[in-house]
């Protein structure tokens, strides 16, 4: 039920990103990258593997919209890069694109995908936009998260959540949280229980995502049936589950699938 393209986009420097864009009966959406590269590293992600080279431009943001000729209905941040670590340029970009006497666009169509860097989450909060934050989560306790996201470290999970509660409050929006299953790694009962403890009667929605690895032996993707027992858990606890269709594998454009050349 939908139809997936990926644009690779050379910049003025001869560095390329990769930007992806999705047709669904229900409309268009279009995933921005915000870095050449990334520096946060994640275990389970091809765009951090060449390493980090610079942040784009709000231009070069932009002009990903600009050059995908669809009526889109939807921005995702979620491309290349973590979209908080290039703070001001993305929120420069967001500015251009909402702007009425331009694009135009609703701030309500805007996402941002973030693994919660905690002072520019800060930052965010105290925006004058309503975007939707998407917290990537992927793990219940600091241990975890350090071994899958080891460029957050030095950041409090907790805290990551409690910013991430004091942003939902202060907007009014519902709070997404991404969880990629990894079997025998993030989906045993106590990942289960803390999901719940944290999450229930919050105004969340959690979005669980299968792993889309390219040759990596070191997870194992999660199938459909265990996918379905996992989310069966979490909504018996009493929390809303969706789960992220994997779109564009076959073209290497689905969720962490997304490098540079």
């Amino acid at each position: 039920d939908s139809i997936t393209t990926k644009y690779v986009f050379k910049l003025h420097d001869d560095r390329q990103i990769e930007t992806v864009c999705i047709k669904r009966k229900t409309g268009v959406t279009i995933c921005l990258s915000t870095q050449v590269g990334c520096s946060i590293g994640c275990l389970f992600c091809e765009s951090g593997k060449n390493g980090f080279y610079r942040n784009l431009t709000a231009s070069e943001i932009v002009q990903q919209f600009l050059f995908v000729n669809e009526s889109i209905n939807r921005i995702v941040f979620m491309g290349i890069g973590e979209p908080l670590n290039n703070y001001d340029e993305v929120i420069r970009a967001i500015h251009i694109l909402r702007d009425r006497r331009g694009i135009n666009f609703p701030t309500d169509g805007i996402s941002i995908s973030t693994v919660g860097p905690i002072p520019n989450l800060e930052r965010l909060k105290q925006e004058s936009l309503k975007i939707q934050l998407v917290v990537s989560l992927h793990a219940t306790d600091q241990e975890t998260r350090n071994h899958l996201i080891p460029g957050m470290k030095s950041y409090s999970i907790n805290e990551i959540i409690s910013e991430a509660f004091a942003y939902q409050r202060k907007h009014n929006r519902k709070l997404s949280i991404a969880y990629l299953l990894l079997p025998g790694i993030n989906d045993a009962d106590k990942n289960v229980g803390k999901l719940i403890q944290w999450f229930t009667n919050k105004n969340v929605v959690i979005n669980l995502m299968k792993y889309n690895g390219n040759n990596s032996k070191r997870f194992t993707t999660a199938s459909e049936t265990y996918i379905q027992s996992f989310k069966r858990k979490l909504t018996n606890g009493g929390l809303e589950v969706t789960i992220r269709e994997s779109i564009g594998k076959g073209l290497n454009a689905a969720c962490g699938q997304l490098i540079i050349r």
